[in-house]
C-alpha cells in the first residue's frame, strides 16, 4: 500500500498511473453524464412544433449549440475509447496524460455547450434587454466554479512546496 511522504505518496509511476486513471475515470463520469443529457435533449427541440417558429439566428445558435454538445460528448467519451485501444501496452501514464487533456477540453466544450443552450433558452423565454446579463453572470459562475477556484488552490497551496 502506498504511504505518504512530505514529498508526495510513495508509488511507483504504474501505481500512481493506476490512481490517477480511476480518478479521472471517476470524474468523467460526472461531466459526461451531464453532457449526454444535455445533447440527448437538445436532439429532440429540432423535432418540436415551436422549432419551426424560431428566427434564424435562434435555428443559428440552436446548430452551433447541437455541434458543441456532440464535440463535447466526444471529447469526454474519448478517454474511453483511448484506455480500451491502449489497454495492456504498457502506456498507461501516457494514456492518463491524454485523457486528462480531452477531458479538459470536453468541459470546455461543454461550458460552451451550457452557454449557448442557455443563450437560446432564455432569447426565447426572457426580455431580451436581461438576456446578456443572465448568461454573462451564469458564465462567470461556472469560470469561478470550474476554473478559477480550482486553479488559485492548485497555486496558493502548491508554490509553497
Amino acid at each position: 500500500m502506498a504511504r505518504e511522504t512530505p514529498q508526495g505518496r510513495d508509488e511507483s509511476p504504474e501505481e500512481r498511473a493506476d490512481r490517477q486513471w480511476q480518478e479521472l475515470i471517476q470524474e468523467i463520469r460526472v461531466a459526461q453524464t451531464g453532457v449526454q443529457i444535455l445533447f440527448g435533449f437538445l436532439l429532440t427541440v429540432v423535432f418540436t412544433p415551436h422549432f419551426q417558429g424560431l428566427s434564424h439566428t435562434d435555428k443559428a445558435i440552436y446548430i452551433a449549440t447541437v455541434v458543441l454538445g456532440a464535440l463535447a460528448t466526444g471529447a469526454l467519451i474519448g478517454p474511453v475509447s483511448f484506455h480500451r485501444i491502449v489497454s495492456g501496452r504498457r502506456i498507461k501514464p501516457e494514456a492518463v496524460t491524454w485523457a486528462s487533456r480531452l477531458t479538459f477540453v470536453g468541459l470546455v466544450l461543454l461550458l460552451a455547450t451550457c452557454t449557448s443552450a442557455l443563450l437560446l433558452v432564455l432569447r426565447v423565454a426572457a426580455p431580451h434587454s436581461l438576456v446578456p446579463w443572465l448568461v454573462c453572470a451564469v458564465v462567470a459562475w461556472y469560470l469561478l466554479c470550474w476554473f478559477a477556484l480550482p486553479l488559485w488552490a492548485r497555486i496558493r497551496h502548491t508554490s509553497k512546496r
